[in-house]
């Protein structure tokens, strides 16, 4: 069996950003439902001034310096820099490859918004498991979603956290720390198409007029549906996955299988803080036990990377802790993650 674990991580934002007394201002929202509700105090936002791909270089050169390694010892990156990014119809993992040294690289994209990280470590582990030559991967990406948010959009509220910012991370295959073990993602493409920005692609292109008219921003076509699907199976599908994620974990060092008794942390992307406060419950565990970033926003699937390198700062995320890893993506999709932290449990 391949084993994997995550040898270090990066972050970056820009200066830019935006606060809750603002985006109440923008929204008509009253303050206390964008900080209590929302659970935003701030948000950090797109700078015209530096790119996505740019972005995701800055993160993974601080991924690289604090593993330790040399930029030819990666064989592959697996970029999530969202589609929103320097060029359409463009490799940023090639890109990022060279902007940061890893000659010897290849590259592949990889897209399920918001659960993008969790599908990358599914990736990794399956590359290095098909191919012994593959020993260290690069994951990482940039975010400037924050471009795509109409405040005026009451409809589209629960995506007024999403920021902008890059996170990277170093796995390498028989690492001894920080093992990724069990995960799983479920689909439901009911909702494929209740969340699009309608004028940007080869049905509609974002002319200047339907730019003008605020078809180049996040728009929910069936508001009701897709609220009411989302309240049925959100909760019931992101336990799902770790659960699935903790069967598939194998084994602890004494031979008793992983269950939810034994996750001491909860790497969730940031959603209101009824959900994840909900999630804390099912799962057994306090507010101590797990991060909430309502000072940085929802950095999309980079959000995995930041609460990690937040659970250490803030000393909540320690070696030899159990971490879940759950996300969701519009689309819509649910992951989760297995990772045994620090040394084996």
């Amino acid at each position: 069996m391949t084993t994997m674990g995550i040898v270090s991580t990066g972050t970056y934002f820009p200066d830019t950003y935006i606060t809750a007394e603002e985006i109440a201002e923008l929204s008509g929202l009253p303050e206390w439902v964008v900080k209590e509700k929302l659970g935003i105090e701030r948000k950090f936002v797109a700078d015209p001034g530096i790119h996505p791909n740019e972005m995701a270089a800055h993160a993974a050169r601080k991924a690289i310096k604090k593993a330790g390694i040399d930029p030819l010892d990666i064989d592959v990156v697996l970029g999530t820099t969202e589609e929103w990014r320097e060029y359409l119809l463009w490799t940023t993992a090639i890109d990022l490859a060279h902007e940061i040294g890893a000659k010897n690289a290849w590259g592949l994209d990889v897209h399920t918004r918001c659960a993008t990280t969790i599908a990358a470590l599914k990736l990794a582990k399956g590359l290095m498991a098909d191919d012994p030559a593959i020993d260290t991967i690069l994951i990482g990406g940039g975010y400037a979603t924050s471009h795509f948010i109409d405040f005026k959009d009451v409809n589209t509220s629960f995506l007024f956290n999403i920021g902008a910012g890059a996170g990277a991370m170093i796995v390498k295959r028989d690492w001894s720390k920080n093992q990724v073990l069990g995960m799983h993602l479920i689909a439901d493409g009911s909702m494929s198409r209740h969340v699009i920005v309608p004028a940007s692609g080869s049905l509609q292109h974002p002319t200047d007029a339907a730019v003008d008219g605020g078809d180049f921003k996040f728009r929910l076509v069936e508001p009701e549906a897709m609220k009411t699907r989302l309240g049925e199976v959100s909760i019931d599908n992101w336990l799902a996955c770790t659960d699935k994620s903790l069967k598939t974990s194998g084994n602890k060092s004494d031979g008793s299988a992983y269950t939810r008794a034994d996750i001491d942390f909860l790497n969730m992307s940031l959603v209101k803080p009824s959900a994840h406060r909900e999630m804390l419950g099912h799962l057994g565990l306090t507010e101590q036990q797990s991060v909430y970033m309502s000072s940085i926003g929802h950095i999309g699937e980079q959000d995995a990377i930041v609460n990690i390198e937040a659970g250490i700062e803030q000393g909540r995320l320690n070696s030899g802790d159990t971490m879940a890893i759950i996300a969701a993506g519009i689309g819509y999709v649910w992951a989760g993650a297995i990772v045994q932290w620090g040394a084996a449990k």
